[in-house]
């Protein structure tokens, strides 16, 4: 990997990683990773589209690995359109510098509903999106969280963690795994991954109240019929979960969110579940499966 760095938008700047094709590149795969954990995770599966190919560029989020400068991780200067535009900044820049090649996106869990606002703030950026652990939230679930968040923001301010509202956000993840081996158990089956996630010190850390807020809001904005409707109708997605992902209820939330998507006019949707899989399908048992069901679609395209 090969480490560059861009301005965020929310001031500062953010590290980025970049994977290239010996060959000539057929075309460029952004990755946006997840909450509470960073980049260099993703480099075996960016690995393995660069020897295929394609060219891999990624960012740390603000507060998220290499971009944190100041002590504060889990938070977002300027919230959640922030983040969003600072996909875009690198989005322009790789487009700038592989001028003329197709681009796609892959979001994973806190990265999937980053990129699916991305779909209907950008409808015309991108050639195809790929769009893994992502979930569907009923309202009054998301309501009822944005407004313990504000009550915790008064209480502790945006920039610090509540324990009332990580409970709220995550605590639920682990209990399907009972009994558990670690409080990670919900995010991949393979003991392994999950133990090198516990051990890095960029993983695990509870997200701040603002940034509880931002990604609710996120929801919120995902999840209206009205945004829906602006996305590109004939971009191609890609679902990719996990059956045993908490994040998307089981299957069941990602599949509300995929009948949404359908019911909105998209015409190119297809479904990757697998059905033992929990919430990181890239880091799980079968993930060579994955990463040749992935590509395979992408050479579609």
């Amino acid at each position: 990997m090969q480490e560059f760095y861009i301005a965020s938008n929310g001031g500062g700047q953010l590290r980025c990683g970049l994977w290239t094709p010996e060959g000539e590149a057929k075309a460029v795969v952004q990755i946006i990773h997840g909450i509470a954990e960073h980049i260099g995770r993703y480099d075996d599966f960016a690995s393995f589209l660069a020897a295929r190919g394609y060219v891999v560029a990624a960012d740390d989020h603000m507060g998220h690995g290499g971009s944190v400068t100041d002590g504060l991780y889990g938070y977002f200067r300027g919230g959640w359109m922030s983040a969003v535009a600072d996909e875009k900044t690198l989005h322009d820049k790789m487009a700038a510098d592989y001028p003329g090649l197709p681009y796609y996106i892959l979001g994973h869990s806190m990265g999937s509903f980053l990129l699916r606002t991305y779909l209907y703030t950008y409808p015309d950026a991108l050639d195809a999106a790929v769009i893994s652990g992502t979930g569907w939230e009923p309202m009054a679930k998301v309501k009822a969280g944005q407004l313990v968040c504000k009550l915790e923001e008064k209480r502790v301010g945006e920039t610090n963690t509540s324990k009332l509202v990580t409970n709220l956000m995550f605590g639920s993840y682990n209990k399907p795994f009972a009994p558990v081996r670690t409080k990670n158990d919900w995010i991949c089956s393979v003991d392994e991954v999950v133990d090198a996630y516990t051990a890095d010190p960029w993983c695990g850390f509870d997200a701040t109240v603002g940034l509880a807020r931002d990604l609710l809001s996120g929801v919120e904005r995902n999840e209206k019929p009205e945004n829906l409707a602006k996305m590109n109708k004939q971009l191609p997605v890609l679902f990719v979960s996990g059956g045993k992902d908490p994040v998307g209820g089981m299957s069941r939330g990602v599949l509300t969110c995929i009948d949404a998507f359908k019911r909105s006019g998209m015409k190119d949707v297809t479904i990757r579940i697998y059905p033992e899989g929990r919430h990181e399908m890239l880091n799980e048992s079968n993930h060579e499966v994955v990463y040749a069901d992935i590509l395979r679609w992408l050479e579609a395209r």
